[in-house]
């Protein structure tokens, strides 16, 4: 369907990719990956046209329809949310516009007549005379309430048009779908209903994401760009991810006779196989897994940072009790309401919430940054915490403009310039790096500054609002790895449906009216009749 010709892509001496040479396939679903600044979202706007490569070319069957997930919040605020869905399809759009102009006109001719009917049929064999019902229903999927459909685009907000802006390019079922990160600012259940509705989506999607549990949903393949190859492996990120680190430990491995390697991989393999088998994968379109093969494994050249907390201390059996907590801000607008629970040694509470503002007062209240309106908290004697904020500008701001070595140094109780560098180093600063004055430091990497705060903290008690926020896929899943090993216990507020699912045992949503409070795991927590019910005594207007 689309093949990728010789491509290559140079700024400069810099090269991004080159000698590119891919096929895209009907009825798959390939997942970009690559470090940051490895090139993904400059390779999907090759795909789409929206760049020309330096090299080589890209072409699309004649007859077949591409959509792109536009990234322009503003672009469409003049236009009603249903006409801006179904600009997705915009010959259909045109001739819809072109036809109703013609009924509009009292003074048309006969010849614009009979123009108009022929526009008609043309409309309803593109599925035109359905457009309206489909946009509505694609945007009510996506949680878009029916009072908001006929609004301008510049009347909604942008929490809101991002979700138009998906169902845009989901409209009409286009031959190939170009998705750069749709599940950005998309809650947990609409973005389980998206990785579903692609899961069983017939024609070929090319998707960029750091959702791990997103890509393992949906992809029948693995697209890498690394060391400015692109590549393209079958299976999802998981089977990648595991595949590529045993490969690479086997090559490590100099020792090991081939047999014995192989016998491991075939191993690795039926196994992965077995386990994907049982997912909702299997139910639908994506059988790719069957087809994995030994010859396709390599190992990656990613590098992935070391993360790891070590407590000083043992919590004892105090760990944190809040009392009747709530929180009204100066408008008296109430952000949650009759919080009480209690927590106990090895809980690993994910924190939820619609409203993001929520949250953040929550994590500032827990960290005695704000005093709620009402209720206690009372924190046991032994707990040791350690805090990361969702923003953490202040932590890089002041007088002095510190080099990296510097700032790390203010947190640690070694001092040695051999051993700050050393844990820099496995944070993947090396080198000159050190020495980055933290003004110039990118958001991820700031971000790892902060782990790297808190690790040299020694907590037993993590605070986590959105720890992913910034990070790549090889830092979220270091994170992650991390987080599974902590003996002690955490709150964390984060969109990453696999963080929350495989290193959190409790859920606490915080609501105006309330909170839901459930032992079990996210995937649970989200199909759960009981807490399904809850949310709707809670919130009724959000179900």
């Amino acid at each position: 369907m689309l093949s990728v010709n010789q491509l290559g892509v140079q700024f400069g001496k810099r090269v991004l990719f080159d000698e590119v040479n891919l096929q895209f396939t009907q009825g798959n679903c390939y997942g970009v990956i690559g470090a940051n600044g490895a090139g993904k979202s400059t390779f999907m706007k090759v795909l789409s046209g929206d760049q020309d490569p330096t090299r080589g070319n890209v072409s699309l069957e004649p007859g077949f329809r591409m959509a792109v997930l536009k990234q322009d919040h503003f672009e469409f605020d003049e236009h009603t949310l249903i006409d801006t869905v179904i600009m997705g399809h915009k010959e259909m759009y045109d001739i819809m516009v072109e036809k109703n102009a013609i009924y509009m006109n009292p003074d048309a001719t006969e010849a614009e007549g009979i123009k108009a009917g022929e526009l008609e049929n043309q409309y309803g064999e593109m599925g035109g005379w359905t457009a309206e019902s489909d946009a509505a229903e694609l945007m009510s999927n996506l949680g878009i309430k029916e009072d908001l459909h006929n609004k301008l685009m510049k009347d909604i907000p942008g929490g809101e048009k991002v979700k138009v802006l998906l169902a845009q390019a989901l409209f009409g079922s286009p031959d190939l779908l170009l998705l750069d990160e749709p599940t950005n600012d998309l809650d947990a259940v609409t973005a389980t209903w998206l990785a579903d509705f692609l899961a069983d989506y017939k024609n070929t999607v090319i998707v960029i994401s750091h959702d791990r549990y997103f890509l393992d949903m949906v992809c029948t393949h693995i697209v890498d760009i690394d060391f400015s190859k692109i590549n393209s492996y079958k299976g999802n990120y998981t089977f990648w991810y595991e595949s590529s680190q045993l490969m690479a430990a086997q090559l490590a491995n100099k020792n090991k006779k081939v047999e014995q390697k192989r016998a491991e991989m075939m191993e690795f393999i039926q196994r992965f196989s077995a386990n994907a088998s049982k997912s909702k994968q299997a139910t639908s379109r994506k059988k790719a897994l069957d087809k994995l093969s030994l010859e396709e494994i390599k190992p990656s050249t990613r590098k992935y940072p070391f993360i790891h907390f070590k407590a000083e201390r043992e919590p004892g059996d105090q760990i944190l009790r809040v009392d009747g907590l709530s929180y009204a801000d100066a408008s008296g607008n109430v952000l949650f309401d009759k919080v009480n629970f209690v927590m106990n040694k090895g809980e690993k509470i994910a924190l939820l919430s619609d409203n993001a503002l929520a949250t953040d007062v929550f994590y500032q209240i827990l960290y005695g940054e704000l005093e709620p309106t009402t209720g206690t908290i009372e924190w046991g004697q032994t707990i040791t915490m350690a805090y990361l904020p969702n923003e953490n500008e202040e932590y890089f701001t002041g007088e002095q403009d510190l080099e990296l070595m510097d700032w790390l140094r203010q947190y640690s109780e070694n001092k040695d310039e051999p051993f700050i560098r050393g844990f820099l180093g496995r944070m993947l600063f090396s080198g000159e790096e050190v020495f980055k004055k933290t003004s110039v430091l990118s958001g991820g990497e700031k971000v790892r500054c902060m782990l790297s705060k808190m690790m040299l903290e020694h907590p037993n008690f993590l605070l986590l609002n959105e720890p992913t926020n910034h990070l790549d896929l090889e830092s979220i899943t270091a994170l992650n790895n991390g987080l599974k090993d902590f003996t002690g216990n955490f709150i964390m507020t984060t969109h990453d449906h696999e963080l929350i699912n495989t290193s959190t045992n409790r859920i606490i949503e915080l609501t105006p009216n309330g909170t839901i409070d459930q032992l079990m795991d996210f995937n649970t927590y989200l199909t759960s009749d009981k807490v399904i019910n809850q949310r709707k005594e809670l919130q009724p207007e959000l179900v």
